[in-house]
């Protein structure tokens, strides 16, 4: 899904469907990786922060549905890296206004050390409670009823360094040329994601290989 279908979805329907999982079949599931269909290579570098280890990207949004169920493999995945030599982070997207809203939760939450506790429970709210979570008071009450200070996640939602991380997120979208969610960069080199690799279980493996091409670059 090209990112004018994603957007415009996302606006009708606050649920949109990321890229296209469904009619993408597995494929070269123990053979090497290919180009185009396996992963992508940008034709130029995108901005890393992972100092002298690998930088690993995973681009989400709380309200696609595809990131909610690819979210638990993801984390055991994620939790298995060696930490000597990859950095893993997550960077939310910010296509429409919703996304940007969104995004703020998940800065917020990351300014407050609350990633681990909260991530999976917000992703709960919204798919599994069907709750927007589009609204700031909404938001609010959510936080406060899971245990997270209300006055200081407000604090953190509505901070400069939250306005600016939505920014930064943003920007590295853009360089990697993220049109759809999830979807993994490595190194700043290449990108893959589910609908390019097959499944969530192959887009981890040909992740794998990307890191291990990144070390051997």
């Amino acid at each position: 899904m090209n990112r004018r279908d994603f957007t415009a979805r996302a606006a009708g329907t606050g649920l949109a469907l990321s890229l296209g999982l469904a009619g993408h079949s597995a494929h070269a599931q123990g053979g090497s990786l290919v180009e185009g269909k396996d992963y992508v290579k940008l034709s130029s570098p995108a901005p890393t922060a992972g100092g002298n280890k690998v930088d690993v990207v995973e681009f989400f949004w709380y309200g696609c549905p595809h990131c909610n169920a690819f979210e638990p493999s993801l984390d055991a995945w994620a939790k298995k890296l060696p930490a000597d030599s990859v950095a893993f982070r997550r960077v939310p997207v910010s296509f429409s206004a919703m996304h940007e809203t969104h995004a703020k939760i998940f800065y917020a939450l990351e300014a407050l050390g609350q990633v681990e506790a909260m991530h999976r429970k917000v992703f709960a709210a919204i798919h599994v409670q069907r709750k927007r979570l589009d609204k700031e008071a909404d938001i609010v009450e959510f936080m406060t009823q899971n245990g997270v200070d209300g006055a200081k996640f407000t604090e953190a939602y509505k901070s400069f360094g939250v306005a600016t991380k939505v920014r930064q997120g943003k920007s590295l979208s853009e360089a990697y040329k993220i049109d759809g969610v999830p979807s993994i960069g490595v190194a700043g080199r290449w990108f893959t994601a589910p609908s390019l690799a097959g499944s969530p279980e192959r887009a981890l493996a040909v992740t794998d290989a990307l890191i291990q091409m990144a070390k051997k670059a």
